[in-house]
């Protein structure tokens, strides 16, 4: 298989996919909060379903902590003539496209005129799209580890796929907007900047075909790889998946660190929108967000490589979550500064990437380490550890959200104008100060725990590439 022409593609299917995770996680809880319960007259209606709606999705989501590992071992245990991954990629694709359009809809106004049918069928359709989506990131990343098993190919493969991700999930920030505004003009007849709810289905819409294109290519332009290590794979049984996860110590205690950042992020990165909205009063300039993080997250996934090379994956990932806590510290003091604010943001958004991308190619080699200590590969139950922690972390962020949404008083059609300085504080304790120990406590785990190095890596390969030849 051509080394381009797998890297390209799988690119271009991160891209869609860390779109559609954008829209997903960090944007439909705005549209919830924001504009889904308005009114014709746009004001805002049944308050109550809001915290409902979260709880609910932080509900489902803690409930899939325990179905994600089902779907890696059901992935795991698949045969077909297009290998493991990709049929459940392009059923994960096409099933969480047309529920992401859904729930992004009303339901034919259902809010308004049955709001408890309205609930029990956001439900399912959530549930569906969840899991779908579920399916597909567990499919897409674990693909990552079948098409090599030298640590240099999977961080070259990794790193262009984390460029196109990068774009994608940046690029949302810079289109949801203008798609907005651009779709609401064309429905509704407005004519000035507002946001409405046929201008976030047209958003959805949008992303929905980013991310089944994606697929598509990424199933035309990757092969899994063949190998005797690759062959050294039996049935996992569902009564074994956790027995496997649980004896990789270094899986384990990755995970614990991966998933307090995962959630200081999250959190973090789904109130910056709040924060221009109604701290600054400036909605508008927030497509400089998406601007800056795609400039800052292309030059940090650009660099990993050779930061790699320079310091290990291990100093990488402690350092870059170093640069975020200046970010924390600097946005405690933007105040109503725009140009202070994207200061603070861009020191978050060009360290996110590198944490990432060291996470990634961490897991991709607990795949041999595991196999070394349990004596059999599971190529996908391992690798669903990464993108079920980041689905958590999102998860509880949607209800971290919109608890300080509600409680700030940052619901509906208020304005910079109505938050008290209360509420900015009761914001920020949210958005900057619980996040800042979450991630130093995620820096402290990888630094003393994580002794899966690049070095341990080739030695075990090597020890079972010996065995299995």
């Amino acid at each position: 298989m051509n080394k381009v022409k797998q890297s390209v593609t799988y690119a271009f299917g991160a891209f869609g996919h860390d779109a559609f995770y954008a829209a997903l996680t960090t944007y439909f809880i705005t549209f919830i909060t924001s504009q889904l319960f308005e009114d014709s007259d746009g004001k805002q209606i049944n308050g109550w379903m809001i915290g409902f709606i979260t709880t609910m999705i932080v509900v489902i989501r803690i409930v899939e902590i325990f179905f994600d590992p089902l779907i890696g071992a059901l992935i795991d245990n698949t045969q077909t003539r297009w290998g493991k991954f990709k049929p459940w990629i392009m059923g994960g694709a096409i099933i969480s496209s047309i529920t992401l359009i859904m729930i992004f809809s009303n339901f034919f106004g259902l809010t308004e005129s049955n709001p408890d049918l309205y609930l029990i069928l956001f439900a399912v359709v959530f549930i569906i799209a969840d899991f779908s989506y579920s399916a597909l990131d567990v499919a897409f990343w674990g693909l990552l580890p079948s098409l090599s098993l030298k640590s240099s190919d999977r961080t070259h493969i990794g790193t262009i796929a984390r460029f196109g991700s990068t774009l994608g999930s940046t690029g949302t920030a810079i289109v949801l907007v203008p798609i907005n505004v651009w779709v609401s003009r064309w429905l509704t007849g407005s004519t000035d900047n507002t946001q409405t709810r046929a201008g976030w289905l047209g958003f959805a819409i949008f992303i929905s075909a980013l991310s089944l294109i994606g697929a598509l290519l990424t199933c035309w332009g990757t092969q899994e790889g063949k190998s005797p290590i690759r062959k050294n794979v039996r049935k996992t049984s569902f009564k074994d998946i956790f027995r496997i996860l649980g004896r990789n110590d270094q899986l384990m205690w990755l995970a614990a660190s991966y998933f307090l950042f995962a959630l200081g992020f999250a959190v973090t990165n789904s109130m910056i929108v709040y924060y221009f909205r109604y701290v600054l009063g400036k909605p508008g300039e927030y497509s400089m967000v998406g601007v800056v993080e795609a400039i800052l997250g292309i030059i940090a996934v650009l660099m990993f490589p050779t930061l790699q090379r320079l310091i290990t994956r291990k100093w990488v990932y402690v350092s870059s979550i170093g640069v975020m806590v200046i970010g924390y510290v600097l946005y405690n003091f933007s105040g109503d500064s725009v140009p202070m604010a994207l200061v603070s943001t861009a020191l978050l958004y060009v360290a996110q990437p590198l944490v990432f991308l060291a996470t990634l190619m961490t897991i991709s080699d607990c795949v041999e380490y595991g196999q070394l200590r349990s004596g059999a590969r599971n190529e996908s139950v391992t690798l669903t550890v990464r993108p079920l922690l980041d689905k958590l972390g999102g998860a509880f962020s949607n209800g971290i959200v919109g608890i300080a949404a509600i409680g700030a008083g940052m619901t509906g059609s208020a304005t910079a104008a109505d938050i008290t300085a209360t509420g900015v504080l009761h914001f920020k304790v949210f958005m900057l100060y619980i996040p800042m120990v979450f991630v130093i406590v995620a820096a402290v785990l990888f630094a003393v725990k994580i002794t899966l190095t690049e070095r341990r890596h080739a030695e075990i390969v090597k020890e079972l590439a010996a065995k299995f030849d």
